[in-house]
């Protein structure tokens, strides 16, 4: 066991959180394994020192500034010295909103301190780097960790912070795999219970429920520098019987390119999307990827997916067929509620 450092935080603030690995089925053999929920949102590490606390994303970026709700609700606790790993979430009428996660990560802090009031953030906890007395848990068994999260969140409740459901049975493991991809969670995550934890490597499993999906090709956009089509926008018709962009696949093989392109081109100036249609460029994204050529809504694709927010695909696609057998209009939200 690691002795905790004399500094401000017991852990350098670089310390990565240990991350998974994707696989087809929840593991089974090889255990005995934890599981627990895949949370969408924001992972997180939260450092509390003696005097300050930090929030750090995935990435090592401070995430204080955008959620100071939950830096003040951390700050607030009596206990001092330790690290916590979990999500950052918003829910808005019981549901996770990855848009208004995304809206946080604005310029201006008048902005932010606003959506703190209106849509408060949550930190979902999975995992105990560093427990308030001192003791780094770094080379400790996740069993050890989780029953010091657990006793840790016993005694200092706070209505923000909440713990990650848990499970060693697989049959339950399974029911919320199948409950996921439109809400809170978009699939499962593995641990081995006799493990340490290991910053920055992919120790866990993660699996997430694919589904799939008809859509309607609404419009494409060209690679960069390149007149082929590089991405398919895609859409579904809502029950006013306008079809909304709900998102895009880019699993378009090379030699299958050059001919989709001239066919795409052939359908170019048609009404495109008929209700929400895709933004155009933000400070998120680039010039490039807010340009796009509406096409007459004649091709149908299905599509594979991994989870729905918003009425929109969270993720890209992966493009499994052409459905020349499907009509436009049979491709309804339906498939995805």
């Amino acid at each position: 066991m690691v002795a905790a450092r004399a500094n401000s935080f017991p852990l350098p603030l670089d310390t990565p959180p240990m991350e998974a690995r994707t696989a087809e089925v929840l593991p089974r053999a090889n255990g005995p394994w934890q599981y627990e929920p895949k949370w969408d949102g924001f992972r997180c590490l939260a450092f509390k020192g003696k005097d300050d606390v930090d929030l750090r994303a995935k990435s090592g970026k401070p995430l204080g500034r955008y959620f100071p709700e939950l830096k003040a609700v951390v700050q607030s606790l009596d206990a001092r010295n330790f690290v916590v790993d979990g999500e950052i979430v918003i829910e808005i009428d019981g549901r996770a909103s990855f848009d208004a996660l995304q809206m946080r990560l604005h310029p201006a802090e008048s902005r932010i301190r606003k959506l703190s009031v209106e849509t408060p953030a949550q930190l979902i906890l999975f995992d105990m780097l560093a427990a308030p007395d001192g003791r780094i848990l770094l080379e400790v068994p996740l069993a050890d960790r989780r029953r010091a999260l657990e006793q840790f969140l016993s005694g200092h409740a706070a209505g923000s912070l909440r713990l990650s459901p848990s499970t060693t049975d697989i049959a339950i493991a399974e029911q919320w795999l199948r409950g996921s991809g439109h809400g809170s969670t978009d699939g499962v995550v593995a641990k081995p219970l006799d493990e340490p934890y290991r910053p920055g490597e992919r120790a866990m499993i993660k699996v997430k429920r694919l589904r799939t999906a008809d859509c309607v090709v609404g419009g494409f956009r060209y690679l960069n520098g390149i007149r082929q089509a590089g991405s398919l926008l895609l859409g579904l018709y809502n029950d006013s019987g306008q079809l909304d962009h709900v998102g895009f696949t880019s699993t378009i093989a090379n030699d299958e390119r050059a001919a989709l392109t001239a066919r795409l081109e052939t359908l170019r100036g048609g009404p495109g999307f008929t209700g929400k249609a895709p933004g155009g460029p933000s400070r998120w994204s680039t010039e490039r990827s807010g340009k796009w050529e509406p096409v007459r809504p004649e091709l149908v694709v299905e599509v594979r997916f991994d989870h729905v927010t918003g009425d929109r695909f969270r993720h890209g696609t992966r493009l499994l067929r052409w459905r020349p057998d499907k009509a436009p209009r049979q491709c309804t939200f339906e498939q995805i509620e």
